[in-house]
């Protein structure tokens, strides 16, 4: 007859428990994985499933029990190492978020805002448009799959352990966290200067020729400059979320072995 301990039980729930509170943590952050649209069943389901994938070649997790004080706090640690990889990817594409807003103030489309059920919120709809091409490049590059083994890699990075992580970690994920504003403004730089260049243009026009209604012509002139430079832009913008994203999955590494 097959017998159990409950020292056996409690270190195969270890087992089980400790990277999976990691691995959730990341699932309700990271990009794609935390969509709003996607039911929390089938995140826990994904969760689950790359914990069984993993947890094989993963090293013994400490044996401390799942129910005490020490695995209630390593469960929180985590929980949080987890969430704190899922930031850095969120930034980058919270960048976009960032770009089209910029972007919309430039074209006078600030007003054109919808509410986003995903997003849970009013978003505007260039900003909306550049996250779902940030999230079709990232599926098409296999963003996905490289967060997944990056996830893997972590365990190696930072093993299972009750000691506290490093506050380094939190600095420089709070450091990395300026890039939404500094990559969102370099990414709309081009569609900013073509603006600034219509709206220098047009003041002139106005002066030199009062009769003419600056709010008749005005709007549709810095609407089609704006939506043509931003067709000429998505040519290049592959390449450049490619490298936002190399950045991030770097990032994401030195945050892990910064809590270390």
């Amino acid at each position: 007859m097959l017998s159990v301990t409950s020292a056996q039980l409690d270190a195969w729930l270890a087992m089980l428990a400790f990277p999976l509170a990691r691995i959730l943590g990341l699932v309700g952050m990271a990009p794609v994985f935390s969509n709003n649209g996607i039911p929390r069943r089938i995140k826990l389901m994904v969760g689950l499933a790359i914990t069984i994938g993993i947890v094989p070649a993963l090293p013994p997790p400490p044996t401390i029990s799942l129910g005490s004080w020490d695995g209630l706090l390593i469960i929180a640690i985590e929980t949080m190492t987890g969430v704190a990889m899922g930031l850095v990817l969120r930034v980058v594409f919270a960048s976009l978020d960032v770009m089209g807003e910029i972007v919309s103030l430039q074209m006078g489309l600030s007003f054109a805002t919808f509410f986003d059920p995903v997003a849970g919120g009013q978003t505007g709809v260039v900003g909306e448009f550049l996250i779902l091409m940030a999230t079709l490049i990232f599926l098409a590059l296999n963003g996905h799959l490289l967060l997944v083994d990056a996830l893997a890699h972590s365990f190696e990075w930072m093993p299972i352990s009750a000691t506290p992580p490093h506050k380094g970690g939190w600095l420089l994920l709070a450091r990395f966290g300026a890039t939404v504003f500094s990559a969102g403004l370099l990414m709309a730089l081009p569609i900013v200067t073509a603006l600034l260049i219509t709206n220098i243009a047009l003041g002139i026009l106005t002066r030199a020729a009062p009769q003419l209604n600056l709010f008749a012509i005005g709007f549709p002139i810095t609407l089609t400059v704006g939506f043509g430079v931003l067709i000429l832009a998505l040519n290049h913008l592959a390449p450049l979320l490619q490298h936002f994203y190399d950045v991030g999955f770097g990032t994401m590494a030195d945050l892990v072995r910064a809590l270390r």
